[in-house]
Formats: structure tokens, C-alpha cells, sequence
């Protein structure tokens, strides 16, 4: 028998888990998926803004409020927040696409 299924099978049943955190739900898990392609169409338009303090004031505003959410698991808040968020986004997305512009 190789050395790691050895080590797997003689784990007691009653020990404890290494992994941090339990398994996600598969909703959970979408909506995860979901906030972090926001967070990347996010910093894909502020990389249009030429170098400037409101490209960096616009990108910490938006880490900001990733963070400040970070910790959310109800997924009707969840929900609210990414819809909340896209709403918001696409009032900044104009003004991105008129700095781009310049």
C-alpha cells in the first residue's frame, strides 16, 4: 500500500478535519463565483483609466467595500449586494468610459 493511503486509513474517525473551513454549498459556491468575476470586470475597467489618483481612489473605494462584505453568507444578502453593486458599477462604468476617453 503507497505511504499516503497508509496515512488516509489510519486517520481515527473521530479526529477532527484539517481543513479549515467545511464545504460550501453549491449555491454558495455559484455565488462566489459570481462576486469574483464583479471583482474582476471591476479592476479590468479601472485598468482604462489612464494612471491617476482617482484610478486609485476608485479601485481602493471598490476594495473597500469587498472587504467590508467579506464576511456575508446569507445568500438572499449575497444576492442583494452583487445586484446593489452591478447597479453602482454601471453609474462608475460611465464615468471610466469618459476618463478612458480623454
Amino acid at each position: 500500500m503507497r505511504p499516503s493511503l497508509k496515512l488516509l486509513a489510519s486517520v481515527p474517525r473521530g479526529q477532527s478535519s484539517k481543513l479549515r473551513k467545511p464545504a460550501m454549498s453549491l449555491d454558495h459556491f455559484i455565488q462566489r463565483q459570481r462576486v469574483l468575476g464583479f471583482w474582476r470586470e471591476i479592476t479590468r475597467a479601472l485598468h482604462k483609466i489612464p494612471k491617476s489618483p482617482t484610478r486609485d481612489e476608485l479601485r481602493s473605494y471598490a476594495r473597500h467595500e469587498f472587504d467590508r462584505h467579506r464576511n456575508i453568507t446569507d445568500l438572499q444578502h449575497i444576492r442583494y449586494l452583487l445586484s446593489t453593486g452591478k447597479s453602482e458599477f454601471e453609474m462608475m462604468r460611465r464615468y471610466i468610459d469618459e476618463q478612458a476617453s480623454r
